[in-house]
């Protein structure tokens, strides 16, 4: 059996050191879920009232997500249209939080700033783009 050379091997009477730090924030089991999902929730509230191109998207999942399920012919290509569309207010959201660390990190000009933002966005962009593709290929006729 080879052995990891990178980190020595624990003695046997000591405990395994974790695998990420312990945080005195962290709790455990069913409190640690209802935390996390109390998070997220109170994230999706401040995105919802803060961000108006999650606002406009939201209207785009409304439309398309029944759109997606009836036009799929089956399974899968349900999973693909409505996988699609999804995947942009998820990207939008992590868009926002990059601009949120950008701007609480500071509010001067700087060319990393608008480079992190400009990734942000352009992130965005080409998951709408991907979101017009895929109902593209998946909807129009195809021709051998």
């Amino acid at each position: 059996m080879k052995t990891c050379r990178c980190r020595p091997r624990p003695a046997a009477d000591a405990s395994p050191e974790p695998l990420t730090p312990l945080s005195p924030y962290k709790s455990a089991g069913l409190t640690r879920a209802l935390g996390a999902l109390r998070n997220s929730l109170r994230g999706l509230r401040s995105a919802w009232r803060t961000e108006s191109a999650l606002r406009q998207e939201a209207l785009l999942v409304v439309l398309l997500l029944p759109l997606g399920v009836w036009l799929g012919r089956d399974g899968v290509q349900r999973a693909l249209l409505v996988g699609s569309v999804l995947l942009v207010p998820i990207v939008e959201l992590l868009n926002t939080a990059v601009e949120c660390a950008v701007d609480r990190i500071s509010l001067e000009r700087n060319d990393l700033s608008r480079q992190a933002k400009d990734l942000g966005s352009a992130a965005v962009l080409l998951t709408l783009l991907l979101c017009a593709v895929v109902w593209a290929l998946v909807l129009l006729p195809q021709r051998l």
